[in-house]
């Protein structure tokens, strides 16, 4: 079955313009996503579509070369769009080879109809799937679905432009003009069409994808630290709680914080105190588990929940954290010297030394996590009044009743300490 090539063409330039107004709307502001790049793809398809349209009305210097040129930067800003969308230079001067092997070989065989169609969609067809290659490489950084859309589409326009170069030397099988009926001029149509609107909407489903999981690393993730905030750290501890009073298994909490931090910050500055921050978190995370979380509760204060953990364990584990922050010292840039300053070849280290509370043992029904903290921020209170870089220890817990009760009486406190 052949359609009316002049209707199919038409549907195309629309459905490219409409696609390219509405994803450079969508795009508008966000520089780095791609989606500016593939509207001004479609729009250079629209274009170069509506010259092979005009075929024989206007010269062949644009309907013949400058359309199929067009053509063949459609794929070239698709691969641009593609690669800025992953975060990679776009590499211009490679992208911009085919579309010069399709302007010279268009204009060395213009009379040739047969030659162009083979040529043209042979390297066109190669390109879509260069396109296809770019979106796989790094496919499993890609999050969502809509990589598959795009990667259909792609496909399916590989396959049916290499398909006709192939058969582009059979009269049989390729009309005469490119404006005249066959089966294959359909399908090839059809192919692009379905460019236009399967992968474009693949890549405006993988921006939007992106864009959704970087606001869900934002509102979990500590900007400065790359570690869990606070909403996240209460969020994973209530449901560690909550499977810990199920299966009764042990679960621990420490409270970690960074001792006479003020000073940092008022003597070196705020840049170094975010220095001292990401040193502590670095130390912290080499020395947990795999299924541990650390997390920034606040200021200079982290939390570490400990999931299938002991009060023993996880008292071992605090001594060990407290001991390595201490030896290991935090190097910064340049900082003025000082008596708790060592200078060495390639800056200044810092003595940093961390508190840190601990509470663990098997819960109870009606336990819940701001127990937990209370009693680990117990602990941390007396290692900071028992004179700091030292770990303490929370037997217990009381309720939030009882602990206001008591909060003003340290001798109520059950901790025990070393």
């Amino acid at each position: 079955m052949a359609a009316h090539v002049p209707t199919m063409l038409a549907m195309i330039i629309v459905s490219s313009l409409m696609m390219a107004a509405s994803m450079a709307v969508v795009g508008w502001g966000r520089r780095r996503d791609g989606l500016g790049r593939w509207a001004a793809a479609l729009l250079v398809n629209a274009i170069g579509h509506g010259l092979i349209m005009l075929r024989g009305l206007v010269p062949d210097l644009l309907s013949v070369v400058l359309g199929n040129l067009l053509l063949s930067c459609v794929f070239v800003g698709m691969i641009a769009a593609i690669r800025q969308f992953q975060g990679r230079p776009a590499g211009w001067g490679l992208l911009l080879v085919p579309p010069a092997l399709v302007t010279g070989f268009v204009i060395a065989f213009i009379d040739n109809f047969a030659a162009r169609v083979s040529f043209v969609g042979l390297v066109i067809s190669l390109q879509a799937v260069w396109a296809l290659a770019t979106a796989l490489e790094r496919r499993d950084a890609t999050v969502g679905r809509g990589q598959w859309l795009l990667v259909a589409g792609l496909a399916l326009e590989a396959v049916v432009l290499s398909g006709r170069a192939l058969l582009a030397l059979s009269s049989t099988a390729v009309a005469s003009g490119i404006l005249q009926a066959s089966a294959l001029q359909t399908l090839t149509f059809l192919a692009t069409f379905s460019v236009v609107l399967i992968s474009s909407m693949g890549f405006v489903f993988m921006a939007r994808d992106q864009a959704d999981e970087n606001n869900r690393i934002m509102a979990a993730i500590d900007p400065l630290t790359g570690v869990a905030n606070r909403r996240s750290l209460i969020s994973a501890l209530d449901r560690d709680v909550s499977r810990a009073v199920r299966t009764r298994e042990p679960i621990a909490l420490m409270m970690v914080d960074i001792d006479h931090f003020k000073r940092v910050n008022d003597r070196y500055g705020h840049p170094v105190g975010d220095q001292v921050l990401c040193h502590v978190v670095e130390v912290l995370r080499g020395r947990v588990r795999a299924q541990d979380l650390v997390g920034r509760y606040g200021g200079e204060e982290f939390m570490v929940v400990l999931p299938d953990t002991t009060l023993l364990g996880a008292e071992q584990l605090a001594r060990e954290l407290c001991r390595a922050v201490a030896e290991s010292r935090c190097r910064i840039g340049s900082t003025e010297g000082g008596s708790d300053t060592r200078t060495e070849p390639g800056g200044t280290n810092i003595a940093v030394t961390v508190s840190i509370g601990v509470f663990g043992g098997r819960l109870e029904t009606g336990d819940s996590w701001d127990m937990l903290i209370a009693a680990a921020d117990r602990a941390l209170y007396q290692a900071k009044e028992n004179g700091r870089n030292r770990v303490e220890v929370a037997t217990g817990l009381r309720r939030p009743s009882a602990q206001r009760a008591n909060l003003d009486n340290p001798e109520t406190h059950p901790v025990s300490r070393y």
